[in-house]
């Protein structure tokens, strides 16, 4: 283990300098002014137990608790040979002795150490930072309280397949519990509630284990499907004391990072003889793009098949450019193969639902009678029974259980080698339609967005056409969701690059969009990238003080809220149920509306720390406001304006 750090006051000096200090000041007699000792004669004589009080010496031996080698350090240096950037924390008792090791012992480096408001935005900054980076960020949380705070965040990162490595506090000895704080912060089974919706924990009962199962935790979570794991990181063992026999036996293991299963080469060249043979192939991609490498490979295989790619209003992950002809330009019901990646709900891409009464749906194929169906999908290798995001039960042709990304090489590979010279011609006549309609696709985008352009509130189209005009020069990652402003930005903007886009929560857990779109801009800040988050007013709201996170560590994000002022999809459910039932419509705002007073996430952000301008409800103010904060972020500092928009 390495030598901690010389400090300018040691643990157990400065522990027994306090004690010592403190027995001192009972001890010492009063040297009050002259003044002071006449007013005090003419008061009553103090009660007989206070003078006691005052009077007796001090106890003859102050037992002070320290060491210079507690096993927080030892954990630090496990965390430390696991390569995390930063450690997001809401401060707690549970795991003090690990916090104080990170930033004295450990130099607060490598992790350095990110101060969160909520354990939900910790957890949410680390989902965003591992979609841009492409490895986990180190999460500590506090016992039940912080856990449970922390609980939605980390079943969006479930449901999105994210790796996230949470370290969980907690005193399992009832003997080292020291107050009703303690108790009630502290549980039996510590990552119990969320162990459905995690990929693995566990709970060392020492230094050694926990080197064990801290290395084994993060191959776990970096293993497709990813997912977030939890470690539980005992008090006790925290800041006892290392024995100095111990010492020599403690080592750090070696992380063996697990290569990602691809699929059998059997059932690879059966779907690569389907495909070539296949009239009208349609790709339905869902999380396929892990990496930069799986965007390349996916574009690969669409251009040698000239086979159409949509992930249309799935928009999972930056699977595929969105300007390439081959995007979403197939015609699903015309397809004759229907080939899955990585699809989360892969039935209800292939299906659509019909109420039949109030008591059911009648489920009906989207695609023709006799087309075949096929995935690749790691989710087949991970099943939970309680939470059930796989989706409706699928019948298929053909399924490969392995990691889409990873099968594509060997996939794309095995297409090449049965493309004849008469297939390459068919293909090839293939793309030359499915590029028109692409481009007929397009134009009829720029005519839709045209609509309502000089409305006020701002139409969603104009937001995103405006702010596409001011940084498409720049190296530019959107870090948020945009199926809440109509996919205006994927139908409109020039996406190129695996980066510039991380898709959304995964579970649909609100309160995840900011400081999920934090986390991502933390991970683009070394790259100097330019990062933009289209930030919902409801999601906002949830945690709302991960803005000082972001201005506190100096984090540059170009926030534009879409302030619609309501929570609308919930409004149109409202409305909905209200037509049916022959109802007043006009009611659906109660419980759902964002006004009366309305917010002022301007002032909001001021408050903050942030730069705020608006309310914008003028489409033509909107540019010249955009300018003025992006030259706020370009010095390296977050803004945010605010933008009366829009529903959608």
């Amino acid at each position: 283990m390495a030598r901690p750090p010389r400090r300018s006051v040691g643990r157990r000096r400065f522990l027994k300098g306090a004690a010592v200090g403190a027995a001192a000041l009972v001890a010492r007699p009063s040297l009050a002014p002259a003044g002071e000792a006449q007013a005090r004669q003419a008061a009553p004589p103090p009660s007989a137990s206070l003078v006691v009080a005052e009077t007796s010496p001090p106890p003859a031996h102050v037992d002070v608790y320290t060491t210079d080698k507690p096993g927080s350090d030892f954990m630090a240096d496990v965390l430390k040979s696991l390569g995390f950037e930063y450690v997001a924390a809401n401060p707690g008792s549970s795991f003090r002795g690990l916090h104080e090791s990170l930033i004295n012992y450990g130099s607060n480096t490598k992790p350095e150490l990110l101060t969160c408001c909520h354990e939900e935005s910790s957890v949410a900054m680390a989902h965003g930072y591992a979609k841009i980076e492409g490895r986990p960020m180190l999460v500590m949380a506090h016992g039940t309280v912080g856990l449970q705070h922390a609980s939605m965040a980390i079943y969006n990162a479930y449901a999105d397949r994210v790796p996230v490595y949470v370290v969980l506090g907690n005193i399992s000895d009832v003997a080292w519990r020291r107050s009703d704080v303690e108790w009630t912060h502290s549980v039996q089974d510590a990552a119990a509630m969320v162990r459905d919706y995690t990929k693995w924990d566990d709970t060392p009962v020492s230094l050694n284990h926990f080197a064990e199962s801290g290395v084994r935790a993060y191959k776990i979570a970096m293993t497709p499907p990813c997912g977030p794991v939890v470690i539980v990181a005992d008090a006790v063992i925290q800041e006892e004391a290392i024995p100095e026999a111990d010492r020599r036996r403690l080592r750090v293991p070696k992380l063996s990072p697990t290569s990602p299963p691809a699929g059998d080469a059997a059932a690879v060249a059966d779907l690569a003889r389907m495909l070539v043979a296949a009239e009208n192939p349609v790709i339905v991609a869902g999380r396929v793009a892990r990496t930069p490498a799986g965007l390349t490979r996916l574009v690969e295989l669409a251009d040698l098949l000239q086979a159409p790619v949509h992930d249309g209003a799935f928009s999972l992950r930056m699977n595929f450019p969105t300007r390439h002809p081959l995007k979403n330009s197939g015609n699903l019901p015309g397809a004759d193969l229907v080939l899955g990646l990585e699809m989360p709900d892969f039935f209800m891409a292939t299906h659509t639902l019909t109420p039949v009464n109030r008591f059911g749906m009648d489920a009906r194929a989207t695609t023709k009678a006799g087309a075949r169906l096929v995935t690749i999908s790691s989710q087949d290798l991970s099943t939970r029974n309680n939470y059930q995001d796989a989706g409706r039960y699928n019948e298929l042709d053909l399924a490969i259980a392995a990691d889409a990304e990873a099968t594509l090489p060997a996939l794309i590979e095995a297409c090449k080698h049965l493309v004849t010279t008469d297939r390459r011609r068919a293909f090839e006549s293939r793309g030359a339609k499915l590029a028109e309609a692409a481009k007929r696709a397009r134009e009829l985008t720029l005519e839709e967005a045209a609509w309502g352009w000089d409305a006020s509130p701002i139409s969603t189209a104009r937001l995103s056409a405006e702010l596409w005009n001011q940084i498409k020069r720049e190296d530019w990652s959107l870090v948020s969701d945009v199926t809440f402003i109509s996919n205006w930005p994927i139908r409109m903007w020039d996406f190129t690059k695996h980066y510039q886009f991380i898709g959304w929560s995964g579970a649909y857990g609100i309160g995840y969009g900011a400081p999920a779109a934090v986390g991502a801009a933390l991970a683009n800040r070394k790259h100097g990238r330019l990062s933009v988050n289209i930030q919902c007013d409801g999601d906002l709201n949830y945690a709302p003080a991960v803005l000082w996170t972001a201005a506190h560590h100096k984090i540059p994000l170009l926030t534009i809220m879409h302030n619609n002022r309501a929570y609308h999809q919930e409004r149109m459910y409202v409305t909905d149920m209200a037509a049916r039932a022959n109802r007043d419509v006009s009611r659906a705002n109660i419980g759902n509306e964002l006004a009366d007073p309305a917010i002022d996430y301007a002032s909001l952000a001021k408050a903050y720390g942030v730069y705020g301008q608006g309310p914008i409800d003028n489409p033509n103010d909107l540019g010249p406001a955009i300018k003025k904060a992006l030259d706020v972020v370009k010095r390296g500092e977050p803004a945010l304006i605010d933008v009366v928009t829009q529903p959608r």
